[in-house]
């Protein structure tokens, strides 16, 4: 099986004088230590705080090359802490990407600031231009964010751009068309959107408990396709509840699922293949110490693969994952038979073999780190080819909210929040 082969990974080229880029990600002086890499990945001792990833959404090609505006991206925190900064993404555009102004604030679902909304700085400066594919991180600045709450961060784009987000946000946003109003505290002058566009991430300076960031890398099961608009219902969502509920030490959660994801082929409408985006969205995501892996149906009913084919993509993901120093545990495929399903082809016999093959994988192999059974999580106890009618969204492939709680809630966090070892 040939795999496709990763986007090349960029160290230390100098921007405009003034930024370093690692990875594709813009570092201001002052920031970086003598090895930037170490500044985002350094792992501080048990007592210290660190910065983890709060927010994440892995970024999409959204197309239109001729935006200029600004956008209030409304995110949720995962965590809180009283300093705060924002990575923004030029990861698909097709010229550099200057940002004429941008703000960070608490906010409400309805996208009005609560409190002191925070213009941010790059280097010092206000203003930044993104180079082509990469990404720019914000100074930190002070700013109270609560967890389990909303963050709006707003962005303006002064010049002509194709767009760089997240398509299926279920969030709403708010944009406006050709003006900047990146410090407005309401949204009076913005119409709302269903993408985040520009942010590819928010990271806070939490305190000693939390030990790091556990990334969820999946496809629309992940990303909470058909979970409810703005109730934050998302399994990884949940999962930061358990979380932030526990005391004692506890974990960030950053949620870096894409509607129809694909494990082994890139795709023009969804997305870079989980193959070629783990470093980018897993590897380098601030503070990152575990992975739990949800992906593999869109591979399997869209694309025919084979149960060998995801089976030696996994053990490529758990090799690359412990060559970061990261724990790594496989989630079983949920159930995806229905009428849809079957009549469009994406659901067969065969391939339910196959997802079943690759679920005893997963279970027993003993590859991964730990298991986490979603596919028992979800399952209609009396056939277990089908979703558990009190978890299914009505379209037989996605959890709606109560699903998603059961998966969450089926994760063994002392399984997650177990020391990093080798």
């Amino acid at each position: 099986m040939k795999f496709p082969t990763p986007r090349p990974r960029r160290l230390w080229l100098p921007i405009a004088g003034a930024l370093l880029l690692i990875s594709g990600i813009a570092v201001p002086p002052g920031v970086a230590s003598a090895d930037p890499r170490q500044q985002l990945q350094h792992t501080p001792g048990p007592g210290a705080a660190r910065w983890v990833a709060t927010w994440g959404a892995s970024p999409q090609d959204m197309g239109n090359n001729n935006y200029t505006g600004t956008i209030r991206n409304i995110v949720f925190a995962a965590v809180g802490g009283h300093s705060v900064r924002v990575r923004l993404t030029n990861t698909f555009g097709n010229q550099p990407l200057k940002i004429g102004d941008a703000y960070i604030g608490v906010s409400g679902a309805d996208g009005n600031i609560h409190g002191p909304n925070v213009p941010l700085t790059f280097a010092g400066s206000r203003t930044t231009t993104i180079p082509q594919g990469a990404e720019a991180l914000s100074d930190p600045v002070s700013l109270t964010v609560p967890a389990l709450t909303d963050l709006a961060v707003s962005v303006y784009v002064p010049q002509a751009t194709e767009r760089t987000g997240h398509s299926d946000s279920r969030e709403t946003s708010y944009i406006t068309q050709g003006t900047d109003h990146a410090g407005d505290t309401t949204t009076a002058a913005y119409a709302p959107t269903s993408s985040w566009l520009f942010v590819d991430s928010v990271d806070v300076m939490a305190g000693p408990p939390n030990q790091g960031t556990v990334v969820a890398l999946g496809d629309s099961i992940t990303d909470g396709a058909a979970s409810t608009v703005n109730a934050n219902k998302r399994w990884p969502n949940d999962l930061a509840r358990r979380l932030n509920a526990r005391k004692g030490v506890t974990l960030s959660v950053a949620d870096e699922g894409i509607s129809g994801n694909q494990v082994l082929q890139d795709t023009s409408s969804y997305g870079v293949s989980a193959l070629n985006r783990f470093d980018r969205d897993v590897v380098d995501r601030t503070g990152a110490k575990d992975v739990i892996l949800l992906e593999g149906i869109n591979d399997i009913g869209a694309a025919d693969a084979q149960a060998n084919q995801l089976i030696a993509a996994y053990q490529q993901l758990i090799a690359r994952a412990h060559a970061a120093h990261l724990k790594i545990f496989g989630g079983t495929l949920t159930p995806f038979k229905g009428d849809w399903e079957i009549a469009t082809g994406y659901w067969s016999p065969e391939k339910e073999q196959t997802r079943e093959t690759v679920n005893n994988w997963i279970l027993h192999s003993g590859a991964f780190d730990g298991v986490i059974d979603f596919a028992k999580a979800t399952a209609d106890p009396s056939n277990p080819q089908l979703l558990n009618p009190a978890y299914d969204s009505n379209d037989h492939l996605h959890p709606n909210d109560a699903g998603y709680q059961a998966m969450a809630d089926t994760i063994n966090l002392p399984m997650l929040l177990r020391p990093v070892t080798g």
